[in-house]
């Protein structure tokens, strides 16, 4: 089995031009090892994802056999990236970043905010279990962001959109604030991932000191639901 996250994905798939061929797809299909996580630099992550992303948008997606990748994670686990996204059922990370069982871990909440929860999830996957990179990945048309910048009030969700109105205040909207101003819901919603990122290191001195010590990598993107198309914040 190759090491450095099987050469980096083949090579990050040849650029996804020639996936022709038992050997390149086997490759393309090995389940992600303690070692080559190891060997993986937190830039190659994104990288990964990146082009996970231009497959998922080409049609040119890996065909892995998902029972056997069940069976090689069964002793273990070694994700490269963990994803924060929202729960909205058009924005499965797994799905849009073209990746298989074992590669990422996944935090999926309304609005994709970060709490200590999701931040002690954090934690957990790159100080105890190795991931290299943390995406926070919002998305257009979002209905948590429309419900912050309504100010919508429902059972617990009250609390939930509550999470998110500081992003909506940090814009210094002239106005009343409504969720028909498209242009406003998307800025929001980028606000919100800048606010979620910076939050990370904030709340936690494990997540801040990987990041100094070149150990990790936060990053932030939005995901366009009519196209797929993911743009990144940073």
């Amino acid at each position: 089995m190759l090491t450095r996250r099987n050469t980096l994905k083949a090579a990050l798939a040849a650029s996804f031009t020639m996936l022709a061929g038992p050997a390149l797809a086997q490759q393309m299909c090995a389940v992600q090892t303690v070692q080559g996580q190891g060997q993986l630099k937190p830039e190659e992550a994104l990288a990964l994802l990146r082009e996970g992303n231009k497959r998922f948008l080409s049609g040119q997606t890996m065909h892995c056999d998902l029972l056997r990748q069940v069976r090689d994670t069964s002793s273990g686990q070694a994700p490269f990236a963990a994803v924060v996204g929202c729960i909205d059922s058009r924005v499965p990370p797994e799905l849009v970043f073209d990746q298989r069982i074992g590669d990422i871990f996944a935090a999926r909440i309304a609005g994709n905010y970060v709490n200590d929860d999701i931040i002690g999830s954090l934690e957990f996957a790159t100080q105890i279990t190795g991931a290299k990179a943390i995406v926070i990945l919002g998305h257009s048309e979002c209905g948590a962001i429309k419900g912050a910048v309504d100010d919508a009030k429902l059972g617990l969700l009250t609390g939930v959109l509550a999470q998110i109105r500081p992003s909506l205040a940090k814009l210094n909207y002239q106005g009343v604030p409504s969720s028909k101003d498209k242009e406003l819901v998307q800025r929001v919603a980028e606000q919100n991932v800048r606010d979620a990122m910076a939050r990370l290191t904030a709340r936690s001195e494990i997540l801040a000191r990987r990041v100094q010590d070149g150990q990790l990598k936060i990053a932030g993107a939005m995901h366009d639901v009519q196209t797929g198309r993911i743009s990144w914040i940073g």
